[in-house]
């Protein structure tokens, strides 16, 4: 009732803003007007129609204020501000959450605006433009216009690195070839500046310490004429003796004890242990020092270079043992050559932690559920940055009214874990370069899952493996043992008399033993769901059994099973790939897409995908107009029983979404999608037909669309879709498609194809 409550006002608002669309200056004081927006004049016979729109754009977007806000010409958030005026109460609270203010044209500085375009003009090379504003007041109107003249960009035409013969002067000569200052392009101050960082980047990779991008001077002659101009880089006579410098690192003092408060840094050595060229200071026998020489990027003697700088503080904190690390370098005072002490400051994070999690959640099959997590932490637990771990869930599915009501899900779990900062290898000692530790990760798991009526079941699994990041775009995570044993302990006559209608059932309580080693890649550019361009993908493969299968000469389709202490083990190679792309299309709007295809492909000692391996499609974060895994596999449709028994799984899946996601009002984001996909069987089976993958999947592809909306609290992103059919693979060729059939008026329609998904966070 509170969402169709929250509806109805939206509604209502929208009504009363419409309904206001034509009265936005009514709250326009006596003597002012309305501001609705620049416009830029340019006048340049040397500029292209092209670059004269481009000028334009840039030009007009450094304007302030901004006018009001339009959707479709109409300022809605100002007639929102206009149609509530109540000083309290809910009319208030509309007014300041959705509205906003007239912008008024008191509220513009005509010279401050001509000054900042000035200033960017000459910026950009347009080094004689003249800029004047005006302003154009109609009724309770007011518009500005600024008339520019242009005059002529200047264009690079020599660059050239002067300096003498010095250390610091050669190795920035040696920039040259890479300068980003190219001749016959635009003289551009944010070109300039940007080169000067990338030489005092490269010179900090060098070992020059204290040299700064303000060392560094382009001189431009611009009296060549014909709007050109030659740039000339050098350093500033004046530049500090210890700019010119190549430092090395001398001493590496680590403090693990830091405490913030303290009045000052202790340098002193005392109590510390000398480990390996490192100085550790740990009084307390927290840590091993062989700890820190995982960590550090610097050994004693390196030139300085900004790269192991930051990879030395990144590796500490991927830690996660220490709460802050601090850093700084110090001069060795009376040495022939130029030395720099390093120190580290560490401040521990609490050894032990506790941390509970709740959560909540419904499916489109009309289940509601809940999940509480209890997780204990124990950081540093032998002393060499070991991360112990013991995490225990229980959580459960009900179905509080209905025909299957009683058909409820309990789940109880309990997984003990232990990391380390380094790969833990048998016989080999080796680590990664950059920012990131890898770490190994063994990890031990027991679940019970009990459908009330149905069955229950055990699963044991253990797995051993390693994570590691080259950068912060690219990670990578190998878990060369899997093994995973699912057994049933118990199942209903139910259960097993609806088995023999939809032999699909089968797969869920089968006892699956999986013997396997598991590989996955990831890259992204995206590190925020906010408005941005980008990419995501994650790839990997899973194999199981080979070995197994090698050894017990196991082929299933001539009979001969194999077995491995007493159990049949699983025989497959998965490959799953899932790309993603972002396209910014407004200031606050976001084209989201994503691709999903995996395949298993099941031989030897199998002949389908064990149950937990299997790929199913439909649900709240895959095709949304579906109930969650009920399509397919392929154009075969299981018969019609309790919503708890729709278990369509399959061993090939391909998916595709897309998704525009928009700001409505405030925190409310509004999303418009569809979504396409299916899941097949890699072998044909008799009691599901049309479940094969064939070169006819393309026409077997099942689509939905639908509208959402999200509240978008930041820290918390609750998201309502609502989403109906328009194709349906399991009805005869040439019937698929289904848009001629919807019928938001016919409730029946409504009760068969509308899908409402409530879900935490977006889909993808």
């Amino acid at each position: 009732m509170k969402i169709v409550s929250y509806i109805y006002l939206l509604l209502l608002v929208l009504c009363l803003v419409l309904l206001g669309a034509c009265s936005s200056t009514k709250v326009v004081p006596a003597g002012d007007a309305l501001y609705t927006g620049a416009k830029i004049d340019i006048r340049d016979s040397l500029l292209t129609r092209k670059k004269k729109k481009a000028l334009s754009s840039q030009l007009l977007a450094l304007t302030r204020p901004k006018p009001n806000q339009k959707v479709l010409g109409i300022p809605f958030k100002l007639n929102i501000y206009n149609a509530f005026r109540a000083k309290k109460g809910l009319g208030k609270w509309i007014r300041e959450k959705m509205g906003q203010p007239p912008v008024l044209l008191s509220n513009v500085n005509l010279n401050k605006n001509v000054q900042v375009l000035q200033n960017y003009l000459v910026n950009k090379g347009y080094f004689n433009a003249r800029v004047r504003g005006d302003s154009t007041i109609k009724g309770k109107k007011a518009s500005a216009t600024y008339s520019v003249r242009a005059d002529g960009q200047y264009i690079i035409q020599k660059v050239e690195f002067r300096g003498d013969s010095s250390t610091l002067q050669q190795a920035i000569r040696g920039t040259m070839p890479k300068t980003l200052l190219k001749k016959d392009k635009p003289f551009d101050l944010e070109v300039i500046t940007t080169e000067r960082l990338r030489i005092d980047n490269y010179l900090k990779e060098n070992g020059f310490y204290f040299f700064s991008p303000e060392n560094l001077l382009i001189k431009a002659d611009t009296t060549i004429g014909h709007n050109k101009v030659d740039l000339f880089m050098t350093v500033k006579p004046d530049i500090p003796d210890n700019a010119q410098k190549v430092y090395r690192i001398n001493d590496v003092y680590i403090f693990t004890g830091y405490n913030l408060d303290a009045a000052q840094m202790d340098t002193s050595r005392a109590g510390a242990t000398l480990y390996k060229g490192y100085y550790v200071v740990d009084r307390r026998k927290f840590y091993k020092p062989k700890l820190f020489q995982q960590a550090m990027a610097f050994d004693s003697g390196d030139v300085y270079n900004r790269t192991d700088h930051n990879a030395s503080i990144s590796r500490l904190v991927s830690m996660d043992i220490f709460k802050f690390v601090k850093n700084r370098f110090e001069v060795v005072p009376n040495v022939d050559s130029p030395l720099l002490n390093t120190y580290y400051y560490l401040t521990r994070q609490p050894k032990k932690s506790l941390r509970a999690e709740l959560n909540g959640y419904t499916k489109s099959n009309n289940l509601t559920g809940s999940n509480i997590t209890l997780g204990w932490r124990n950081r540093n637990a032998f002393r060499g940055g070991e991360i112990l771990a013991v995490k225990a869930s229980a959580g459960f599915e009900v179905q509080y009214s209905g025909q299957f009501k009683g058909y409820n899900t309990f789940r109880f779990g309990l997984e003990p874990s232990i990391s380390f900062p380094r790969f833990l290898v048998p016989f080999f000692n080796f680590n990664t370069k950059g920012g990131f530790l890898p770490r190994t990760n063994i990890k031990l798991g027991y679940d019970i899952l009990q459908r009330q009526k149905l069955y229950t079941m055990n699963s044991f699994r253990v797995s051993y493996g390693f994570t590691w990041k080259e950068s912060i775009q690219k990670e990578h995570e190998l878990n060369p043992i899997v093994i995973n044993y699912v057994q049933p302990v118990s199942i209903t006559q139910e259960y097993l008399d609806s088995a023999k209608n939809n032999t699909a059932l089968y797969s869920a309580i089968d006892t699956q033993f999986i013997l396997g080693s598991e590989y996955s890649y990831t890259w992204t550019n995206v590190v925020t769901y906010k408005p941005v361009n980008g990419f995501y993908l994650n790839a990997g493969i899973d194999i199981s059994g080979n070995v197994a299968g090698l050894l017990t000469g196991a082929n299933i389709s001539k009979g001969d099973t194999g077995y491995v202490i007493g159990k049949q083990f699983s025989q497959f190679t998965r490959l799953v790939g899932d790309f993603r792309f972002y396209r910014k299309v407004a200031s606050n709007s976001v084209w989201a897409n994503r691709i999903y295809a995996g395949i298993g492909i099941p031989y030897g000692n199998s002949s389908a995908l064990p149950y937990v391996k299997q790929f199913f499609s439909g649900g709240n974060n895959s095709l949304r107009a579906f109930r969650s895994r009920s399509v397919g596999p392929g154009t075969f449709e299981a018969p019609q029983q309790n919503g708890t028994f729709q278990e369509q799984p399959g061993d090939i899946k391909l998916e595709m979404n897309t998704e525009l996601r928009f700001p409505l009002v405030s925190i409310l984001q509004g999303a418009v999608f569809v979504d396409a996909g299916n899941v097949w069987l890699w072998n044909d089976d008799k009691y599901r037909p049309g479940a094969q993958f064939t070169s006819k999947f393309l026409s077997e592809i099942a689509a939905g669309t639908g509208v959402g909306i999200r509240f978008d609290l930041s820290f918390l992103v609750l998201r309502f879709d609502l989403a109906f059919p328009i194709r349906k693979p399991w009805l005869e060729p040439g019937k698929r498609w289904v848009l001629n059939q919807v019928d938001f008026g016919s409730s029946e329609w409504r009760k068969d194809n509308l899908i409402f998904n409530l879900a935490i966070g977006y889909p993808f």
